[in-house]
């Protein structure tokens, strides 16, 4: 059984998956989703759960730089939530500042097109966020 780790937005979900192990974490796709309208991609989220036999859920937890829960912490946990209720798998609010800047600079460093970047942020920073857990876990 796998991992997911997600980075939650207000339009998409980057999405990774460990390897089988729980050594790696490898970017899988981007999810669309509309965050305003209740849509959460979680038909995406089943196929891609049943394809890579997922059982457990990293979710990206931005908290403010003083440790507090701002908006976009409580989006996260809604998220985790939903996924909870949906899937009855494990799920657990990773920290994930700066996680989203070091990827950005992670791409600007590989000369990659202020276009493409925006397309793959969100799944960098997914696996950004799923290899902090591996890694703490090895």
């Amino acid at each position: 059984m796998r991992i997911m780790g997600l980075d939650v937005g207000t339009k998409t979900v980057g999405v990774a998956i460990s390897d089988a192990l729980g050594w790696t974490a490898q970017g899988i796709e981007t999810v669309k989703i509309d965050e305003s309208a209740g849509q959460f991609g979680m038909e995406r989220i089943r196929e891609l759960v049943q394809e890579y036999e997922v059982n457990e859920f990293i979710v990206g937890y931005p908290k403010n730089m003083n440790n507090t829960i701002g908006p976009r912490g409580e989006a996260s946990e809604n998220y985790a939530r939903l996924l909870t209720e949906t899937f009855g798998f494990p799920v657990t609010l990773w920290d994930e500042r700066l996680t989203t800047m070091a990827a950005e600079r992670m791409l600007i460093d590989a000369d990659v097109s202020r276009k493409k970047r925006k397309t793959v942020i969100d799944k960098m920073a997914a696996v950004m966020i799923l290899q902090g857990y591996l890694d703490s876990k090895n």
